[in-house]
């Protein structure tokens, strides 16, 4: 299961509700569930606070209970860490004294994207950079809650690094405008991302898996890139599995859109071929269109899905709406059985 943004954790808490959530997909038959982003341990890492966080003893034994009845229901189950950087204040109100994180003090260039006017006027107000010491900061922050998930019982890691959050920030050129050891070419702009991971393998030692999820778009801009061509993205992808990066969950909005002109590869398989490393695609999988589209999704069948599959383009696939639509997906796509239709009131962060 992809992860997904539920905003159900009052105070960042997860209570039996969520619980029951995450243990209805494991009774479903899916095998890994990825859970929605998880706010690290720092004071803007996430700007809503019905976000669950992965810090302080009330969330951490919520954790404990969601572990162990996904674990009871024959899942595995693995946290998906959280800072959204630049995108502080665009999910509610904030404390006005806290600064965001961001590379260069900047928001990002905005093309194609769904937030309101008003919040885009704010939004693009220039904040202070970010200082080594906040660098530093967040850092031990990461380190922090992957600890915890490891002491709670969590199968792994998943790290959000795409979308515009603030580990993809520094890769994206309109974000990152330094010119120090943490910004300038692409490789040094693939710096701070790459000590979070050392810096989290480290921690939670050799075995533990680490999931990384990775994009070209950004929430500010959909048309955006961090890599214009194979080679580039091969110098990003490469050093973060030599830092310590297991899987990279390619995160794209249609999972079979070709990644670069020329070849019909696409995210997840470019991820696999630049790399070695095992690759998860995912973006409206059973569905015939992205939610951004115009219209209601409705179903498209698997068979390319499959092929790809088979070809070993890429190795995992994760699918998130459709696991809103109904719980025992996995189940039903193992039977061959109708794909569930794509439900709007479900999607809009109701528990189900």
């Amino acid at each position: 299961m992809s992860p997904m943004t539920r905003e159900h954790s009052p105070a960042g808490v997860p209570g039996p509700d969520v619980a029951a959530y995450y243990r209805r997909r494991a009774e479903g038959g899916t095998g890994l569930l990825i859970t929605e982003g998880v706010a690290i341990d720092h004071p803007t890492a996430v700007d809503s606070p019905r976000v669950p966080r992965l810090h302080g003893e009330s969330a951490l034994a919520g954790w404990r209970t969601v572990v162990d009845d996904v674990h009871a229901a024959g899942g595995r189950i693995i946290p998906q860490l959280w800072h959204v950087g630049p995108l502080w204040g665009a999910m509610s109100a904030v404390d006005p004294a806290l600064t965001p994180m961001r590379p260069s003090g900047l928001w990002g260039q905005v093309g194609k994207t769904v937030y309101p006017e008003d919040y885009l006027a704010r939004a693009s107000a220039p904040t202070p950079p970010m200082t080594e010491c906040d660098i530093a900061e967040v850092i031990a922050a990461y380190v922090r809650s992957a600890r915890n998930a490891v002491d709670v019982g969590f199968d792994g890691i998943a790290i959000h690094a795409g979308h515009g959050y603030l580990l993809d920030a520094f890769l994206w050129e309109s974000t990152n405008r330094r010119n120090d050891s943490w910004g300038g070419d692409l490789r040094r702009r693939t710096q701070f991302p790459v000590e979070v991971v050392r810096a989290i393998r480290r921690e939670i030692g050799p075995d533990l898996p680490i999931f990384y999820r990775f994009s070209q778009h950004k929430q500010q801009d959909y048309g955006a890139r961090i890599a214009n061509t194979p080679d580039e993205l091969a110098v990003v992808l490469n050093a973060l599995v030599e830092a310590g990066v297991d899987v990279l969950d390619a995160s794209i909005r249609r999972f079979d859109a070709p990644a670069f002109e020329g070849s019909e590869l696409t995210l997840a398989g470019w991820a696999k071929k630049l790399t070695g490393a095992i690759s998860m695609a995912v973006g409206s999988v059973g569905l015939d269109r992205s939610l951004r589209d115009a219209g209601t999704p409705g179903p498209a069948d698997l068979d390319g899905l499959l092929r790809r599959l088979e070809d070993e383009e890429f190795d995992l696939v994760a699918i998130g709406r459709l696991h809103l639509a109904d719980p025992a997906l996995a189940t039903i796509l193992r039977d061959g059985r109708p794909i569930p239709a794509f439900d709007r009131e479900l999607h809009e962060r109701r528990l189900h």
